[in-house]
């Protein structure tokens, strides 16, 4: 598994233990890209529009650094990362 699309909605990660494994995780796709984004465009402040481009893409800076789990003592940071994600962009818009 090296990307999920996923809806932006708190609470769709539900398990610290969704990704255990998953080590090619990299990459997460929002259903609602397109919507979005002309929302982040009608910003009235550049600063605004920055702050939500780089929030939206951070996602992709850090997944291939946070541990995917083996399934037995650790179950891995990949799930957190997500959630916590969705959390920081959700409160952002």
């Amino acid at each position: 598994l090296e990307q999920i699309t996923i809806p932006l909605k708190d609470g769709i990660i539900t398990h610290d233990s969704t990704f255990i494994g998953c080590k090619k995780l990299e990459h997460v796709d929002l259903v609602e890209k397109a919507v979005l984004r002309d929302t982040i465009d009608a910003l009235i402040l550049d600063e605004w529009r920055n702050d939500m481009d780089v929030e939206i893409n951070a996602i992709d800076r850090s997944l291939p650094t946070a541990p995917a789990g083996d399934g037995f003592d650790e179950v891995g940071e990949k799930a957190q990362a997500v959630q916590l994600w969705i959390y920081s962009v959700l409160g952002k818009i």
